[in-house]
Parts: structure tokens; sequence; C-alpha cells
């Protein structure tokens, strides 16, 4: 069986949810390197995989796929990471809907400013103001994983943690003044235990 391809390079935190997912799933796959430092998503080849030139995309045997999160629905189907009773599913498409668009939206300036250094995202008071929302959405994550005492859809670990576990390994290894959030910081100590998480929790790469 010809195992299957992840095009996308392991700075990416959206490489590394699939990565982490097909780990967690035991399945097997090979990983190429593209985007910023590696080969070129703008290169036509790529584009016929993904017209938005972005990382990740998985290719199987129904060919590419793209959108992090889609793909990771997609490999977990039919597991206990993305669970089939709809109640509990919605709830995992919620939290990872709100990790997509709420949290990234709050930490996107901030980040790129302060980590990846774009240009154009150096305006303190931005900056500023992206931090204090990156910090208003981990209260609300806060409070979920305190209600829960466990996991972010519940008692039992699925794709909502993927996302959301490494959405807390940028946070904290950001240089952004931050509060103890003491139900997070048992949160992650928990999913440190997990090998795939270990895995790709990578020091240097927020």
């Amino acid at each position: 069986m010809t195992p299957l391809r992840v095009l996308g390079r392991t700075s990416s935190i959206n490489v590394r949810k699939v990565l982490w997912t097909l780990d967690e799933l035991g399945l097997e796959y090979v990983r190429e390197d593209w985007g910023a430092g590696f080969a070129s998503t703008r290169d036509p080849g790529f584009l016929t995989l993904n017209p938005n030139a972005l990382v990740p995309v998985l290719i199987d045997g129904h060919g590419p796929l793209w959108e992090s999160n889609a793909i990771c629905r997609h490999l977990a189907a039919g597991t206990p990471l993305f669970p089939d009773d709809r109640r509990q599913r919605a709830l995992v498409d919620q939290w990872m809907d709100w990790q997509a668009t709420e949290l990234n939206a709050a930490w996107r300036y901030a980040f790129g400013g302060l980590v990846r250094k774009f240009p154009g995202f150096d305006d303190p008071r931005q900056i500023e103001a992206s931090v204090a929302a990156w910090n208003a959405a981990m209260g609300v994550l806060d409070a979920r994983l305190a209600a829960t005492g466990a996991y972010v859809a519940g008692d039992t670990f699925t794709l909502a943690d993927v996302v959301l576990g490494l959405s807390i390994h940028r946070w904290l290894g950001s240089p952004i003044p931050r509060e103890t959030r003491p139900a997070i910081a048992a949160y992650f100590a928990r999913l440190k235990t997990r090998p795939p998480f270990a895995a790709w929790s990578l020091p240097d790469v927020p």
C-alpha cells in the first residue's frame, strides 16, 4: 500500500497538527518539505495540488486534500478522535472551528510581529491589542478545561485537543506577557505524556 504523502515544513503549526493526528492513528506517511525555506508553494506543480499555495497538503489514493482541519477530520473519521455521536462530534467541531477563527484571529498580529517578524506587523499598539485578545481567548479555553477537568470536548482525547494543544504550545512559546492559567497548565501536562505530542511540540518552534 502506498503511504500517505504530507507536503509541508514542520515549522508550520498546521502541518504539525496533521502529523500529530497521523501519529495518534498509527498511520504510515512520508513528508516532503514545502514552504518557507524549502520548495516553493508557488511552483506550478504545487498549485495544481493547492491553488492557495499553502501547506499542508495531504495526498492519498483519491488525490490531494488541503486545509489542515479538514485533513485531520478526514484522517480521523470513524475513530475515537472524531466521534460518531452527533453531539460529541459537534463539540469537537465547535472547538476546532473556534481555534481556526476566534483564536487564530487573536494571535495573528502579535505572533507575526514578535515571532515571525513579518514586514508591516510592527505597530506597538496593534501588537498590544493582539496580545490582549490572545490572552482573553486563552481565558475562554482555560474556563472550558476547568469545567471538563480533562479534555476540550469532554472526558476523551479528540481532534479538538490536537489543534488546541499546539495552539497552547504556541502561546507558551511566544515572548508575550501572560497570566497563569491553572487548568491550561494541568491540561498541557497531560498532553505532554502523549508521545505524538512530544514529537511535534517542537521546543524551538512555537
